[in-house]
C-alpha cells in the first residue's frame, strides 16, 4: 500500500470517525478492522534503543502504552453509551448508569483510581493476598471479583506483586488474563496478614462515602402520602382514623410507641412501616476505618434486589461492586436484645467486626418488639438511645480503641403490651413524639377480617357461622375480640379437617373444637 493510501491509526481519526467505523460505516475496506486500528496507537518514532514515547506533561511520569490504549478505549467506550442511551459521560470517563423508575437518586459508581475508590493499594493487597492463600490458585478477574474492585486496578496491583516475587504466573487465561498462585514469601506473609484479620472479601467502602449515602437515602427525604401507606397496608384491615394516626408518624422518621393489648397486630403493622417508603437503598458489603474492617451487609437482615442489566453488548451499568442495593431493611429485635448487639462486634477468632443493629437499620425501620421484655434493663436501652434519638447520630466503639461518630438514621419502633408510661420516664418519652394505641378490633372488623381471611384459606366464608361463634363463645364471657382470632382459630379449624379427612367448612362443631382448644387457659 502506497503512503497515500496508507489508512489512518486510532491517534488521526477523531471519536466520530472511530464510531462509523464501529457501526461498519467505513469508507474503505480497510476501515473494517476497527479494533486494529484502535489498538494501532504506537508512536512512528523510534531509537536503536526502543520506542521513543510522547513527551509527558511536566512533573508526570508517561504512562505505558497499555495505559494509553485503555484510555482511549474507555473514552470510546463514553461516547457510544452517550449515543445509546442519551445520556452525558460521567467525570470518570464512566458510562451514565440507566436508572429505573424506582431507583434513589444515589448510584455508586465505579472508581477509576485508588484515590476514588478511597482505598489504599497495601489494604487490597491483604485482601488479594489472603483470598489466593485460602482458594490457592486463582486468575485476575477472579480476584478483582472477589475485591469487588475494577481488574484494571488489580491488575496492576497484582503485576507489582509478581515482580515483588510474592507471586508467579501459574499460566495463562482469557482475554491476556493470568492464573496466580503465591510463592513461599507471598504465603508467608498472607499468614501474617491472616493472622489480624482473616477477612477477604469486597474491599471496604470509606466511613465518609457511607454517610454520604445515608444522608442521600435518609428517611427524611420521603414523605409517604396516603396512597403509600394504603399500599404499604394493603394486607392489614386498618380503619381511616389508625392510617391518619401512623401517617404522621411515619413522616417525622423519627420515633414511635405501638402499644395496646397482644394479638392486635402491633408488629404486623411495624413490619410494614418501611413499605410506605422508597423500596431501595444502597448499602456497602462492608465499612473501613482507620485499618478496622466492620461488616454491614447482612444476608439474615438485608434483601438484595440486583440491578436489571441493560441489552447490548456493552455494559451499562459500571455501577461500584462493593456496594449492594437492598430493599430498604427492616429489622426486628425482640427479648433476645442485649447491649452488645448495640455495639461494633469483633469477633476474636477471626477479627471481623460486626455492625450493630441501628447501623444495619440506617435508612430502615429498626423494631423493639416485646419493648420491656428485653434480656436487659429498659434504662440501660434508654440511656444508650436518649442522644442519638434527639441528635439523628450516634458513636460507636472500634475494637482498636478509637471512637467514631455514625449517622443513626432510622425509624424507631417500640411495640409493647405494657403501658409506655409504666416503662419510661418523662425524658424519653418526650423523645418518642407520638405514641399510638392498637385498639382491639370492633365486631364489624372483627367480621370483617374472618371475610378476608376466610378465601385465602380455602373456606367459604359463611355469616351464620360467625353469628354462632360471637353469641356463643364471645358475648356470654365477655371475651374481647382480638386481631389474631380469626387467623387463629381458621388454622385450628383447617387442621383438624385435614386430620379427618374433611373438606374446608366453618361448621358449629368445628368451632367449637377449635374454640376448646385455642381458649382453654385463656
Amino acid at each position: 500500500m502506497s503512503e497515500t493510501q496508507k489508512s489512518p491509526t486510532a491517534d488521526e481519526l477523531s471519536q466520530d470517525d472511530l464510531l462509523k467505523r464501529l457501526a461498519g460505516h467505513g469508507t474503505t475496506d480497510d476501515d473494517l478492522d476497527t479494533w486494529a486500528s484502535v489498538a494501532a496507537t504506537q508512536p512512528e518514532a523510534e531509537t536503536a534503543g526502543g520506542v521513543v514515547e510522547p513527551e509527558a506533561p511536566e512533573g508526570e511520569a508517561t504512562p505505558p502504552v497499555e495505559q494509553r490504549v485503555d484510555q482511549k478505549l474507555d473514552l470510546l467506550l463514553n461516547r457510544i453509551n452517550q449515543l445509546r442511551v442519551g445520556g452525558a459521560p460521567s467525570a470518570t470517563g464512566a458510562p451514565s448508569v440507566p436508572l429505573t423508575k424506582d431507583s434513589n437518586t444515589f448510584v455508586p459508581l465505579e472508581p477509576s483510581s485508588w484515590g476514588q475508590a478511597q482505598v489504599t493499594e497495601a489494604e487490597v493487597e491483604e485482601l488479594c493476598m489472603k483470598y489466593l492463600l485460602a482458594c490457592g490458585c486463582a486468575t485476575g478477574v477472579e480476584v478483582a471479583d472477589q475485591a469487588k474492585l475494577p481488574f484494571k486496578l488489580i491488575e496492576g496491583l497484582l503485576r507489582q506483586l509478581k515482580a515483588d516475587q510474592l507471586l508467579y504466573y501459574r499460566g495463562t487465561a482469557t482475554m491476556g488474563d493470568y492464573q496466580y498462585q503465591l510463592t513461599d514469601m507471598g504465603r508467608e506473609r498472607a499468614r501474617r496478614y491472616a493472622d489480624h484479620c482473616t477477612y477477604f472479601g469486597s474491599a471496604p467502602v470509606s466511613l465518609s462515602d457511607y454517610i454520604d449515602s445515608v444522608t442521600l437515602q435518609s428517611l427524611t427525604n420521603q414523605h409517604p402520602s396516603s396512597e403509600d401507606l394504603h399500599n404499604a397496608f394493603s394486607d392489614l384491615l386498618l380503619d381511616k382514623r389508625m392510617l391518619n394516626r401512623l401517617g404522621p408518624a411515619i413522616n417525622s422518621g423519627r420515633g414511635l410507641f405501638l402499644y395496646g393489648a397482644p394479638g392486635n397486630g402491633k408488629t404486623s403493622i411495624a413490619e410494614r412501616v418501611t413499605g410506605a417508603f422508597g423500596p431501595y437503598i444502597w448499602i456497602p458489603r462492608a465499612i473501613g476505618v482507620d485499618g478496622e474492617i466492620i461488616r454491614l451487609y447482612d444476608p439474615s437482615n438485608h434483601y438484595q434486589a440486583p440491578l436489571e442489566r441493560g441489552e447490548g453488548l456493552i455494559n451499562e451499568d459500571r455501577i461500584d461492586r462493593r456496594w449492594i442495593r437492598v430493599r430498604r431493611p427492616t429489622i426486628v429485635a425482640g427479648g433476645e436484645l442485649t447491649m452488645s448487639a448495640l455495639e461494633v462486634t469483633l469477633n476474636s477468632a477471626t477479627g471481623i467486626s460486626e455492625a450493630p443493629l441501628q447501623l444495619k437499620s440506617n435508612c430502615g425501620t429498626l423494631v423493639i418488639d416485646d419493648f420491656g421484655r428485653q434480656r436487659m434493663s429498659t434504662d440501660e436501652l434508654l440511656n444508650r438511645w436518649i442522644v442519638p434519638l434527639e441528635k439523628r447520630y450516634d458513636f460507636l466503639n472500634l475494637p482498636n480503641g478509637k471512637k467514631v461518630q455514625v449517622p443513626f438514621d432510622q425509624l424507631i419502633i417500640f411495640s409493647t403490651n405494657l403501658e409506655p408510661k409504666d416503662l419510661v420516664d418523662d425524658a424519653f418519652l418526650r423523645r418518642i413524639p407520638y405514641k399510638i394505641d392498637v385498639s382491639d378490633p370492633s365486631e364489624q372488623d372483627f367480621r370483617e377480617l374472618f371475610k378476608m381471611l376466610a378465601p385465602k384459606m380455602g373456606f367459604a366464608y359463611s355469616d351464620e357461622a360467625i353469628d354462632y361463634l360471637i353469641k356463643t363463645h364471645y358475648r356470654p364471657v365477655n371475651r374481647p375480640f382480638r386481631c389474631c382470632q380469626p387467623r387463629d382459630l381458621l388454622l385450628q379449624i383447617r387442621n383438624f379437617c385435614h386430620y379427618q379427612n374433611q373438606p374446608l367448612e366453618i361448621t358449629h362443631e368445628n368451632l367449637d373444637f377449635a374454640v376448646a382448644n385455642y381458649f382453654a387457659i385463656m
